[in-house]
């Protein structure tokens, strides 16, 4: 089996869209659908049902799929432990991070990690907690920060950074000069949150439920300075980690703690269980405990905050 064709078609499956896989992937649209007609010969079935602009897989499609996950993971893994045999002489390390944690917080290991390993290949993806949780999972990435808790039948994680959110408000707000703020009593108004694949979203979404209303939103943005941007416009509020937004102006901008231990923001390096670790994702494991004071086994689900 050409495995080629076959990350092709798992790539059509994860975009649904030929036209999309095609740009993810850097060739032509003829050039995916050539693939997956030769992976569809090969196996003596179809795996794609197309519906004009768009396509639903057979029975045959997702096993396709299942069982082609688990053999480019394989492939992962094989390349990974060949690439080990050179000890961090070269190789390349993928590493997915939120994109407000990434400048945030990780530059630091980010600068150390180049200046040790200069010929080891430092990618770092941004996307969404929730995301890169899914691409761990499914060994597309070897290593990621995700928010915690995660499962932890699925992945070991170390916790790294824990912070508390805050309510960001224009300059002048009912909340100004408070030193805390609970969720309740700004429920009612309009909020910038962030995209709906992100796990804070969710977890926000889950605190207004328990409090019987829904999130009014705004607006949706990944990126913490275009939030604020959307807050000084007077488009809504948002909840942002404190230390993210140490540098706002704050005479622009009325800045409350929440006083709510259920919603923080608290991000941890996830990999996935029982897994070989390359020593490239090793060494990025030891300069985060080094450099970001990491290292303590990461909570569980019904542990206390």
């Amino acid at each position: 089996m050409d495995v080629r064709a076959l990350r092709y078609f798992i790539e059509v499956v994860r975009q649904q869209s030929f036209t999309r896989a095609a740009d993810a992937l850097f060739v032509t649209q003829p050039t995916i659908s050539k693939m997956v007609r030769q992976l569809e010969d090969e196996l003596g079935s179809p795996l794609i049902l197309r519906e004009g602009r768009s396509f639903r897989l057979t029975d045959a499609g997702r096993v396709t799929h299942e069982r082609g996950l688990d053999v480019l993971a394989a492939m992962n893994r094989l390349k990974t432990e060949l690439a080990d045999l050179s000890a961090l002489v070269q190789g390349e390390l993928v590493v997915g991070v939120p994109p407000m944690a990434g400048g945030a917080f990780f530059a630091p290991v980010v600068n150390a990690f180049r200046q040790r390993y200069p010929k080891v290949e430092l990618q770092l993806v941004e996307d969404g907690a929730q995301a890169i949780e899914s691409r761990v999972r499914t060994s597309q990435l070897e290593i990621g920060v995700a928010v915690l808790p995660v499962d932890p039948a699925a992945f070991s994680s170390i916790s790294c950074i824990r912070d508390r959110l805050c309510l960001v408000a224009p300059a002048g707000s009912r909340w100004q000069g408070r030193s805390g703020v609970r969720l309740k009593e700004f429920a009612d108004q309009p909020m910038i949150l962030y995209p709906e694949d992100f796990t804070l979203s969710h977890r926000v979404a889950d605190a207004y439920r328990k409090l019987g209303k829904p999130v009014k939103i705004a607006g949706r943005s990944a990126h913490w300075d275009l939030i604020v941007a959307l807050v000084a416009a007077g488009l809504g509020l948002a909840l942002l980690p404190e230390r993210v937004i140490r540098s706002v102006d704050r005479n622009l901008f009325d800045i409350v703690p929440l006083d709510d231990e259920s919603l923080v923001w608290h991000l941890g390096l996830i990999w996935k269980q029982d897994t070989y670790l390359s020593h490239a994702a090793r060494a990025w494991l030891e300069l985060t405990r080094e450099l970001l004071g990491a290292g303590r086994p990461a909570p569980q689900p019904g542990d206390p905050a």
